[in-house]
């Protein structure tokens, strides 16, 4: 009588779950990006909460005319959906920061969570831009903290985008992934240097006065 070898556990459950691990990269980018994130999402909840009980108190981050993070948040883009942005950060990063601990630590996760985090990166992606947008053309200040999101919340879908494509769990061309994976890092420079350009030029004339 044959018998069949036992699978060892974790392989049983990997392949029972199809459950997909990552590097060790991926999971310092999503525990970094979370803490980083949700540490700059607090600040300005507690910077709101106070400008709500006293309209007079100053920000540690209003530091010049242009530089501030009061008149961003007492705004209507400050809160879109009828309730502060940051309380969206709160939840999203302690997420992103939870589950980029359990990654670091061997967790293997679902390819249906992975995607379900790139898209909600992804979307993250879109309303940073969104508010980029706004806070340079239309209310022409630059909150520090939300520059601080901004940062975090690009890299992020980078990294869990790359990922995604290593892992096939999001398809693509052999070509393209090759050329992404080898240039990731000149990629996102690339994309932080538009940002930082938008800036400089659009407050340029704020800029040159402090040299």
């Amino acid at each position: 009588m044959s018998h069949t070898p036992a699978l060892a556990p974790d392989a049983t459950t990997a392949r029972s779950t199809n459950a997909v691990g990552a590097s060790r990269r991926t999971g310092l980018v999503m525990l970094v990006t979370g803490i980083v994130g949700w540490l700059a999402s607090f600040q300005l909840t507690v910077d709101d909460w106070r400008l709500l009980k006293d309209p007079a108190y100053q920000p540690p981050c209003n530091i010049s005319p242009i530089v501030s993070c009061g008149s961003v948040m007492s705004s209507s883009q400050g809160s879109l959906f009828g309730f502060p942005n940051m309380l969206l950060g709160l939840g999203a990063f302690a997420a992103v920061t939870a589950l980029g601990t359990a990654v670091l630590f061997g967790a293997r996760l679902h390819p249906r969570l992975w995607l379900a985090l790139d898209a909600g990166a992804l979307g993250g992606v879109v309303f940073v831009h969104w508010l980029i947008g706004q806070s340079l053309y239309e209310l022409n200040k630059l909150c520090p903290y939300c520059a601080v999101v901004w940062v975090v919340t690009i890299g992020l879908f980078w990294y869990l985008t790359m990922h995604c494509l290593e892992q096939e769990i999001v398809p693509a061309p052999r070509g393209v992934l090759a050329v992404v994976r080898d240039t990731h890092w000149m990629l996102l420079g690339a994309w932080y240097g538009v940002i930082a350009l938008l800036v400089l030029t659009r407050f340029w004339p704020y800029w040159s006065s402090l040299l």
